[in-house]
């Protein structure tokens, strides 16, 4: 079989253990009980926030909407609980920072309170792409796969732009993280309905599902569970970091290519996870909005599981559910080892993007200091982008933040990809991020000059 691939850069993380993987690959997903409340964030999703639009004392059902987007570029929270709201207070965000949070005392009923319609096939053809883009908005689905962007903000393709290739993500290219693989094992069905009402929306030639060659139970049962439906087709990929990212799947699933500085649409493409797919035919489908996820909860637990959680559980529910903490544990990551973000605290809460709960031993987690660069280029062969992640990096720490950008360090995917790679462990992402976030911080500052200016 000839696999398909990018062309340019990736490594292979935990290639000896097979990616880490097998604490969970073959563990079906399980319920995990929602506890006596659930703290839901207002931002779960890139781009703007929420405002909460219930009060304390409040009674609200599993579906209800609690937050209100303050922007196009964000989408709607829901209730994943009935029960009554006791709270409206800033609490520690996975991303690190104080952000409101609406507290739902569950009352263990579940009574369902949701504005969406459950649709019949025979509705849904009668609908138009702009009535299933808005269920997709009024459902708060975001990207699943964790970079959680607005799915309808990808469905709104502008007038001079013309898609042909919907690509669905299955690589799951991230050690250790087994949530999308387990849904196409036991949710197939679903995924390819989500991926028909996305094409009814896109009206593209082909469907692509790209999933990686580590995993042929799951590209079976994708191929199984799309036959018969016109343009859907399974893309085999070599296993190779970071697959999942969206420019490297275009290119292995359509040879294809995005130019710098531009979105998937301007190379004829929409990318689409494999859990977004799902949760939009529950929205459509069921009438149910983004209330729960499949999380891979893995590395030093004693039981490591994918579970069903619902959104606004916490950490530390999730993890003594599975057995609790096992052995001597070092660091507690929200996503994978390779993009995951490091968590200070396990009482912060599960969001729409939260792809994976990874506990890491001693064993991963002790990385040693950094040493002087060598200039042995191994980040330069290494980067998907084909960036100089080195002179990036050298110029985010001397603060000449434009000589980080004219080095593109904004076209930079923060795959990980040059830190993993260094002999000299380089903290060479964390230097880029903080130009990345200088450089923004810059663009923005200017902009409003600008603005005031014109005025």
């Amino acid at each position: 079989m000839n696999l398909l691939k990018f062309s340019r850069g990736g490594v292979s993380p935990l290639h000896s253990e097979h990616e880490g993987k097998t604490l969970t690959e073959k563990k079906p997903v399980v319920e995990l009980p929602a506890g006596k409340t659930v703290s839901i964030p207002m931002v779960q999703n890139l781009g703007a926030p929420c405002r909460p639009v219930v009060t304390v004392g409040q009674e609200v059902g599993v579906g209800e909407v609690i937050g209100e987007p303050l922007g196009f570029v964000a989408a709607p929270v829901h209730a994943s609980v009935s029960g009554k709201v006791i709270a409206v207070r800033d609490l520690l965000h996975v991303n690190g920072k104080l952000l409101p949070h609406v507290i739902i005392e569950n009352d263990g009923e579940y009574r369902v309170n949701s504005a969406l319609k459950a649709h019949t096939w025979e509705e849904v053809a009668a609908l138009s792409p702009e009535a299933l883009g808005k269920i997709v908005l009024d459902a708060g689905i975001v990207g699943a796969g964790g970079a959680t962007f607005p799915t309808h903000v990808k469905l709104s393709i502008p007038a001079d732009k013309k898609v042909d290739m919907l690509v669905i993500n299955g690589a799951e290219c991230e050690p250790f993280l087994t949530a999308d693989y387990r849904l196409m094992l036991e949710q197939s069905q679903d995924v390819i309905d989500g991926i028909r009402l996305l094409m009814q929306i896109l009206s593209p030639d082909k469907a692509l599902i790209g999933i990686e060659d580590n995993k042929p139970k799951a590209i079976e049962a994708m191929q199984q569970a799309g036959k018969g439906v016109p343009g859907v087709q399974v893309c085999v990929m070599r296993t190779k970091y970071p697959q999942g990212s969206e420019k490297q799947l275009i290119e292995a699933c359509t040879g294809r290519q995005v130019p710098s500085g531009k979105l998937p649409a301007d190379a004829g493409c929409v990318v689409v996870n494999v859990g977004t797919c799902a949760a939009v035919a529950d929205a459509v489908l069921r009438g149910m909005p983004m209330v729960s996820r499949i999380t891979t909860v893995t590395g030093a637990v004693r039981e490591p599981k994918n579970v069903r959680v619902r959104i606004g559980t916490s950490f530390s529910e999730a993890i003594d559910f599975c057995g609790g903490y096992e052995g001597d544990v070092k660091k507690l990551i929200s996503g994978g080892p390779m993009m995951g973000v490091t968590q200070f605290d396990d009482g912060v809460h599960i969001v729409k993007g939260t792809s994976g709960i990874l506990v890491l031993n001693a064993g991963y987690a002790n990385y040693p200091d950094e040493s002087s660069c060598l200039h042995c280029g191994k980040c330069v062969y290494a980067c998907p982008m084909g960036l100089m992640p080195l002179k990036i990096d050298l110029w985010s720490r001397k603060k000449n933040w434009e000589m980080a950008e004219d080095y593109l360090a904004m076209n930079c995917i923060e795959c990980g990809s040059c830190s993993y790679v260094c002999p000299s462990k380089r903290h060479i992402v964390q230097g880029i991020r903080l130009a990345k976030a200088e450089i923004g911080r810059i663009r923005r500052e200017k902009a409003a000059k600008q603005k005031e200016g014109g005025k």
